[in-house]
C-alpha cells in the first residue's frame, strides 16, 4: 500500500492528519498536541518527501528511512510529526481489514482499568483530595496521581510545604485500598528526590513519576536504586538509542513512553519489546483527551508488559479549552474505574466536520 496525500488539520494544540492511500483508501492520525501547527509544518517539510508514493508494508522501514533522510534533525518535532503518520496508517489498515487497531496488534477489544490524572499544581491538597473522592464515587476509580514540587522546579514547591501536605491528605481522603500515584515533572535533586519518595513509601504511595530532570538519567536511577516504591519515566524521551540506554541502566523501574511525543504505535512497540525483554511494564503517558489516550488505550490491550492502568486526564475546559469538540462522539467514558476500546474499525473515532472547517489545512501530494 502506497500513500498519494498526506493532509493536516490544526490550530497551536491539535493537529490531525489525513492519509489516503493509491487506491483511495483513508485514515486518520494525529500529531502531537502543543506546538501542532509547527508539527504540521514538519510533517509537510520533512515526513511527506521521503514518504509518498513509498510503499507501507513495513513501517518501521518507512518511518527508519524518514529518520535517517532527516539525520540533521533528529529532534522531538520530527517524531511529533511521525506519529501523526504512523497513527493515520493503523487507521487505515484498520479500516480496510474492519479491525480495530488492537486487533491488528495481536490484542483484543474491551476494558481497561484508569488511573484519574490530575494536571493541577495550582489546587490545595483539600481541594484535590475531594475531588479525587468525589470521582471515586462517580465513575468507579480506584487509581489516582497528583503533583508533587513545581515542574521542573530545581527543588522548589508550587508553594511551600504544598509536598508534604498533599501526600498524607491522599491517603486520608481516598482510603487505605486507593493506588496512589505521583509525578515531579523533573523538580528534584537527588536528595530531595530520595526524601520525597522515603514520606511517599510511608504513606504507601506506589508510583513516583519523573523525580529528576528527565535528560540525567543517571540521577534518576540513583533515586529508583535508593528507593523502593517504582520511580517511572520516560514520556519525554523521543530518541531510540536513548530508551535503550534507559531500560539498560533500569534508570526506571516502569517505562513511559508517549505515542505521539516517540513517534507513532510503531517505535512505541519497539520501545515495549525493549522493557519486555529486561522485565519492566509499561504505562505509557497520555495527559489529555485528544486522540493519543484512544492510541493508548489500544496499545495497552495489546503488548505483553502493559502495566496496571491508563492514565486517564481528568481535566476539563478550565484546564484543557482545546480538547473540546474535537469528536463527533467522544470515545472516552469510564465505568467501574476503566475505559473502553471498542470493536469498530480503525481508532473507531469521528473527528468533528465542524472543528475541520475551523482548522488550518495544508495538502501533499502525488503529482
Amino acid at each position: 500500500m502506497k500513500i498519494r496525500s498526506i493532509e493536516t488539520f490544526c490550530n497551536r494544540y491539535v493537529g490531525f492528519v489525513r492519509v489516503t492511500s493509491e487506491d483511495g483508501a483513508q485514515g486518520w492520525g494525529q500529531v502531537s498536541t502543543y506546538n501542532s501547527d509547527i508539527t504540521c509544518e514538519v510533517m509537510h517539510r520533512q515526513v511527506a518527501p521521503w514518504t509518498l508514493g513509498q510503499d507501507t508494508t513495513d513501517l518501521d522501514d518507512l518511518l527508519d528511512l524518514v529518520t535517517e533522510r532527516e539525520h540533521k534533525f533528529p529532534g522531538s518535532y520530527l517524531r511529533r510529526a511521525l506519529a501523526g503518520l504512523d497513527t493515520a496508517i493503523w487507521d487505515l489498515r484498520g479500516k480496510l481489514a474492519g479491525k480495530p487497531v488492537v486487533a491488528l496488534l495481536g490484542g483484543t477489544p474491551g476494558p481497561i482499568r484508569a488511573y484519574a490524572s490530575s494536571m493541577k499544581r495550582d489546587i490545595t491538597p483539600k481541594a484535590e483530595g475531594e475531588r479525587l473522592k468525589r470521582l471515586a464515587g462517580e465513575q468507579g476509580f480506584t487509581a489516582f496521581k497528583v503533583r508533587a514540587g513545581a515542574e521542573v522546579g530545581r527543588n522548589r514547591d508550587e508553594w511551600p510545604g504544598r509536598t508534604e501536605e498533599i501526600i498524607p491528605e491522599m491517603r486520608r481522603a481516598l482510603g487505605p485500598d486507593a493506588d496512589l500515584l505521583i509525578d515531579a515533572n523533573s523538580c528534584y535533586s537527588p536528595p530531595r528526590a530520595i526524601e520525597v519518595g522515603r514520606v511517599l513509601e510511608a504513606h504507601g504511595f506506589c508510583h513516583y513519576e519523573e523525580p529528576c530532570p528527565y535528560w540525567e538519567l543517571e540521577q534518576t536511577k540513583e533515586v529508583a536504586d535508593a528507593l523502593d516504591i517504582d520511580v517511572t519515566g520516560g514520556e519525554q524521551d523521543c530518541d531510540l538509542s536513548t530508551w535503550r540506554h534507559m531500560i539498560e541502566m533500569r534508570a526506571v523501574d516502569i517505562v513511559q513512553p508517549d505515542v505521539c511525543y516517540l513517534g507513532g504505535i510503531a517505535r512505541t512497540l519497539r520501545v515495549a519489546r525493549m522493557a519486555e525483554a529486561a522485565g519492566l511494564p509499561v504505562t505509557p503517558h497520555c495527559a489529555n483527551l485528544s486522540m493519543v489516550t484512544l492510541f493508548t488505550m489500544h496499545l495497552l490491550r495489546a503488548i505483553p508488559n502493559a502495566g496496571k492502568y491508563l492514565e486517564f486526564s481528568i481535566e476539563g475546559p478550565d484546564y484543557y479549552p482545546w480538547q473540546e469538540g474535537l469528536f463527533v462522539v467522544s470515545p472516552y467514558g469510564i465505568e467501574d474505574g476503566a475505559a473502553m476500546v471498542t470493536d469498530a474499525p480503525g481508532w473507531g473515532v469521528e473527528i468533528s466536520a465542524e472543528w475541520l472547517a475551523r482548522s488550518a489545512y495544508q495538502v501533499s501530494a502525488l503529482d
